[in-house]
């Protein structure tokens, strides 16, 4: 097997997760921040790899599979740590709520895939803004409580604005796993369980 660079790069995101743990827990001034960072290079780099996957036609069996994987794995990771670091109930279930919807999707894609149906289940605009919005949540979370923007200026409210981001993550988090719940659907019906 040869190794694209759009599969490179999401091997690199991989790494890069424990060194944002890492980071995050470090004594390290701003490590807060640079969690941050690590986490928006990884979110770049999943834009980039598909990019160029399009744009050069570097596609492989491997990448296909690793590329969800990665994107997962990175987000559950920063969730983890954002509500041990700050553990309310709010911050909790928000997260649960995403991950949760993670989880089911991806059963349900390899069941579709299973039955020859994958194309039914493809990702939609609310999907793609759920993404965005998902990951701007985070990186603020990450930095949070607030990120100093300079000596004339307030601070941003980093915590806050990513739960309230969040919030709205969560919420096309489920309209969007409804999407792919009715889109497979009628594969369930005709199952007959």
């Amino acid at each position: 097997m040869m190794l694209t660079i759009p599969t490179a790069l999401t091997l690199f995101r991989i790494v890069l997760i424990p060194v944002m743990v890492i980071v995050f827990y470090s004594s390290m001034e701003n490590a807060r921040f640079w969690a941050a960072v690590i986490f928006t290079v990884g979110a770049l780099t999943d834009w980039l790899d598909g990019w160029i996957a399009r744009r050069f036609n570097m596609y492989s069996a491997f990448g296909a599979f690793l590329d969800p994987v990665a994107d997962k794995l990175a987000v559950a990771a920063a969730l983890f740590i954002v509500v041990q670091a700050h553990p309310t109930i709010w911050l909790t279930l928000l997260s649960a709520v995403i991950v949760g919807r993670e989880i089911t999707i991806s059963a349900l894609r390899e069941w579709m895939a299973e039955i020859g149906a994958r194309g039914a289940v493809a990702v939609a605009w609310v999907g793609k803004l759920k993404t965005i919005v998902q990951m701007v949540a985070i990186v603020a979370l990450l930095i949070g409580p607030s990120l100093w923007l300079g000596p004339h200026l307030p601070a941003l409210p980093a915590q806050a604005l990513g739960e309230w981001l969040l919030a709205l993550a969560a919420a096309l988090t489920l309209w969007s796993g409804a999407d792919y719940l009715r889109a497979a659907w009628p594969s369930f019906a005709r199952d007959g369980r």
